[in-house]
This record gives C-alpha cells, sequence and structure tokens, in this order.
C-alpha cells in the first residue's frame, strides 16, 4: 500500500479499533473467575443485567428498564447482522437502513433474505410497512446525531405501521457537539418500550472490542424472544467477558478517561483537517470525521495515502457517501500528532 511506504510509517485511521489499554479494574475482573468451569448462562449474571441497567439510568438518563430485559451479545456487531432472522424476518418483510450506514445493517437483511430501503426519515417510506427499521445516533461513519424530535417520529411511524425500531447506540456516550439521546429515553418513548431495542457495546468507551461484549435492552417481549432462540442457538457470552462487562459498567471513571483521550484526538485531528483545506461535515459526536475535499472520495483516499494517511472511502458506507471519506480518532495521541503533521505540511 501506498501509505504503508511513508518514512515515518503509516497512520491508520481506516478503521475504528480502540488502541488505548484496558482499565485494570476490568482486567482484574476477567481474571478472578478464569477458573469457573461451568457453562455461563445465555441471559448474563443478574449482576450483569444490573449493571446495564444501573448504567444506562446514570450514564443516559434511561429508566424503566427492567434487570430481565437486560440481553448480552457476543459483540453488538453478531446481533445487528443476526437480527432479521432472530426475529423470524424473511423475503416478505422489508427492512429499513440509514442511507449511509456500516455494512452489518444490509448484511443482516441479506442474511434473512429480506427487502431492503435506505431511508434517514419516515416520509420517505411512503406506504411501506417494514418490520424493521435500523437506526444508528451517533452515527458511524457521519457522526450524524438524531434529536428528540426525529426519534418520536420515528417511534410514532413505527407503531402506526407495526415495525419494530432497533437502534444502535454503541456511540451515545462520545457526544462531542450535540447531546445525543436513546430511542429509549422517556423524551422519546414516553417510557413505553414496546417495539423498540437498544443496542449498546463496550467496544469504544471502554476499549472492549477484543472482548466482543455489547447487549441489548429494550421491549422485554422481543427481548425474551431473542434470548430463546440465542439459547437454542448456543449464542452464550463466556462467564469471564460477562464478568469484566460488569466491572466496566459498574464503573465510570474509566469511560470518563477514555472519552477525554477522544476529545483531545479529535482537536488536533479536525484542526488540521481543516487546514489543509478539507470539509468537516456532521461529526458532532462519534469516533469519525467525515470529511471531504470536494471530489470523489476515492481520490481523497490517494490523496492522503501519499502522506502515509490511510482513510476509508466513504462509497463504501452507501452510494451518497460517494464524496466523502471516514477518517477515525482511533490511533495514538502520537500517530494523531503525525497525521496533523502531515496533513498541515503543504
Amino acid at each position: 500500500m501506498r501509505a504503508a511506504t511513508h518514512p515515518d510509517g503509516i497512520v491508520d485511521l481506516s478503521v475504528g479499533t480502540p488502541v488505548d489499554p484496558v482499565d485494570p479494574l476490568i482486567r482484574a475482573a476477567l481474571a478472578e473467575v478464569a477458573d469457573v468451569p461451568g457453562y455461563p448462562a445465555t441471559h448474563g449474571t443478574p449482576q450483569l443485567r444490573a449493571a446495564a441497567v444501573d448504567a444506562l439510568a446514570r450514564r443516559y438518563g434511561v429508566t424503566g428498564i427492567a434487570p430481565d430485559a437486560v440481553l448480552p451479545a457476543i459483540g453488538t456487531k453478531e446481533l445487528i447482522a443476526g437480527l432479521p432472522r432472530l426475529l423470524g424476518l424473511g423475503a416478505a418483510d422489508l427492512v429499513v437502513i440509514p442511507e449511509i450506514a456500516y455494512p452489518t445493517y444490509e448484511v443482516g437483511a441479506l442474511l434473512a433474505g429480506t427487502r431492503t430501503l435506505r431511508a434517514d426519515g419516515v416520509t420517505r417510506l411512503g406506504p411501506e410497512s417494514p418490520a424493521l427499521i435500523f437506526l444508528n445516533s451517533p452515527s458511524n461513519p457521519t457522526g450524524r446525531v438524531l434529536g428528540v424530535e426525529h426519534l418520536r417520529k420515528v417511534v410514532e411511524f413505527a407503531r402506526e405501521r407495526g415495525a419494530i425500531v432497533a437502534s444502535d447506540e454503541c456511540y451515545l456516550g462520545l457526544a462531542w457537539d450535540e447531546p445525543a439521546v436513546s430511542i429509549l429515553d422517556p423524551r422519546v418513548c414516553d417510557g413505553d418500550h414496546t417495539g423498540l431495542l437498544a443496542i449498546h457495546s463496550l467496544s469504544k468507551t471502554s476499549n472492549l472490542a477484543g472482548y466482543r461484549a455489547g447487549f441489548v435492552t429494550g421491549d422485554p417481549a422481543l427481548v425474551r424472544e431473542l434470548l430463546e432462540v440465542r439459547k437454542h442457538a448456543g449464542m452464550i457470552m463466556p462467564f469471564p467477558v460477562q464478568s469484566a462487562m460488569t466491572a466496566a459498567l459498574s464503573d465510570d471513571a474509566h469511560e470518563d478517561a477514555q472519552r477525554e483521550r477522544y476529545r483531545a484526538r479529535r482537536k488536533v485531528l479536525r484542526e488540521a483537517l481543516r487546514q489543509a483545506g478539507f470539509r468537516v461535515d456532521h461529526s458532532v459526536a462519534g469516533l469519525y470525521l467525515w470529511s471531504t475535499r470536494g471530489e470523489n472520495g476515492r481520490a481523497t483516499v490517494d490523496w492522503l495515502a501519499e502522506r502515509g494517511i490511510l482513510a476509508a472511502p466513504g462509497d463504501f458506507y452507501g452510494p451518497t457517501g460517494t464524496d466523502h471519506v471516514r477518517i477515525a480518532l482511533t490511533a495514538t495521541d502520537e500517530r494523531i500528532a503525525a497525521a496533523a503533521k502531515r496533513l498541515t505540511a503543504d
């Protein structure tokens, strides 16, 4: 690759994978149960489910969740890719995904054999009655945040048409310029979680991508349905990961520290991009800068590669992303500084 030949080494900003250490309290919780030989519970330990309920209330103001309505997942990518099939959807059903989106939403629909429609608003759906609507706020890749009123309209539409709403909220704890809210926020759903699923990950703010630690919560009836299928399919989070996840959900200090690391990297990289003539669109939350030089994103990828910087082309996320690139904040301080220096050298 061209970027890899740079004399000062590549700066890989193409993938949103954590690079910072896992907090010692999480590693200790993992190690403490390494000698437990029995099968773990698909539903997760009571301690894990209670920690998730408490964390959602404490961090995001989400209330009214019963611990039984929490279900751990072996990473949220697995859950999202399998959700249409887990819900029993098929060829007669329609799955709605964001216009610009991480590919896993579409992959999940393809695996289930459903129809797919890209839409960011309910007006575009016309007379359609979708079975499942995927939301992603804050968005990967754009960093766009859906406000309370937008989310309320989606919930109202879904309930009129009998649709399930699955909201991927793995970047909810990384809001920068605008507040981000959950689909389960009382301002959005009036405390009624019927037909709603919120999907959360510990990969980003707790650096647990390698642990595959996520969960889904919301409508108790839907969670029970998912639980029954996952029990029989053997989709069980390992017990040590459940322990580590409980520790991570019970402690906010490590998450706050990680958020500030990303905030500092974002400031450095965004300013360098602007100095280099880029326009940064949306990007008010999350781990990416959705950027453009007013040209095809593939040409921008080449321009960056000449400077030893690797980014993801926008068309990977949908046909309307053609003139953008996704630039991740998930690199060390040293690599972010190197990228900024190269961007502003011309």
